[in-house]
C-alpha cells in the first residue's frame, strides 16, 4: 500500500527514513515539472529550466513505513555538468527521464545512466542499483509521440533496469507511482543485499544482528549451520 503523505540505507529522520533520489535527463523533458507535481501537486506549463540543482523533500507511506524522499533536480545541460555531477555521491535512488515526444532525449539516456555511474560512484553493477526510467509527457497525441512504450521496455531490459513507465506531469499520470515504486526498488535491492550480507557474515561464524539500518548486537556461532 501506498499513500501520499517528505543517504545511507537506514537513516532515520523523525521516525521516517531518509532517501535521497536524483532525477536525471536532457533539459526540457519535464524533470522539474515530475518535481512539482509529486512535491506540491502543481503544474506549471512555462516552468523555467533548472539552473545546477535544487532539492525539495516529500513524505511518503510505502508499506506501513515512512519515508522521507530528498528529491534532487538537475539541470540537463551539458554547461552546467561540473555543478551537478558532485551531487551524485550519496544517491539512493537515480530517475532517469526522457520526454516520449523527443527521440533524442531517449537515445541520450544511456549517457546519463553512464555519467550517473561514473560520478556516483557505483561499483555493484546496474541491476543491484534501484535505477527507475520515467518517459515523461505520455498525455502528448499519438502523432507526435517518438518512442514507443515497447522501445522503452526494450532498452531497460537491453541495459538490465527493472522499473520503468510512463508519466505525464502535466495530467498527474503515475508520477505518484514513478516515485513509489523507486522506493520498492530501492527496498527490494536492500533486502536481497542485507541477505547475501549475512549468509557472508554468517559463513564467516559471525553473525551481525542489524536493526534499522544499525548494528544492534553480534553473535559468534559455534559451527557452521548454512
Amino acid at each position: 500500500m501506498v499513500e501520499d503523505s517528505d543517504q545511507n540505507y537506514g537513516r532515520n529522520v523523525n521516525k521516517s527514513v531518509l532517501l535521497k533520489i536524483v532525477i536525471l535527463g536532457d533539459g526540457g523533458v519535464g524533470k522539474s515539472c515530475l518535481m512539482s507535481r509529486f512535491i506540491s501537486n502543481h503544474f506549471d506549463d512555462h516552468n523555467f529550466h533548472t539552473i545546477g540543482v535544487e532539492f525539495m523533500n516529500k513524505m511518503i507511506e510505502v508499506g506501513g513505513k515512512q519515508y522521507t524522499l530528498q528529491i534532487w533536480d538537475t539541470a540537463g545541460q551539458e554547461r552546467f555538468k561540473s555543478l551537478r555531477t558532485p551531487f551524485y555521491r550519496g544517491t539512493d535512488i537515480c530517475i532517469l527521464a526522457y520526454a516520449i515526444d523527443d527521440r533524442s532525449s531517449f537515445n541520450n539516456i544511456k549517457t546519463w545512466l553512464n555519467e550517473f555511474l561514473h560520478y556516483a560512484g557505483v561499483k555493484n553493477g546496474i541491476e543491484k542499483f534501484p535505477f527507475i526510467v520515467v518517459g515523461n509527457k505520455s498525455d502528448v497525441s499519438s502523432k507526435d509521440r517518438e518512442v514507443s512504450y515497447e522501445q522503452l521496455k526494450q532498452w531497460c531490459e537491453e541495459n538490465k533496469i527493472a522499473t520503468y513507465l510512463e508519466t505525464s506531469a502535466k495530467t498527474d499520470n503515475n508520477v505518484l507511482e514513478a516515485f513509489s515504486l523507486s522506493v520498492q526498488r530501492y527496498l527490494l535491492l536492500k533486502q536481497t543485499l542485507d541477505q547475501i550480507n549475512f549468509l557472508v557474515l554468517k559463513y564467516l561464524h559471525i553473525i551481525y544482528i542489524i536493526k534499522n539500518g544499525y548494528i544492534e548486537k553480534t553473535k559468534f556461532l559455534d559451527c557452521l549451520t548454512i
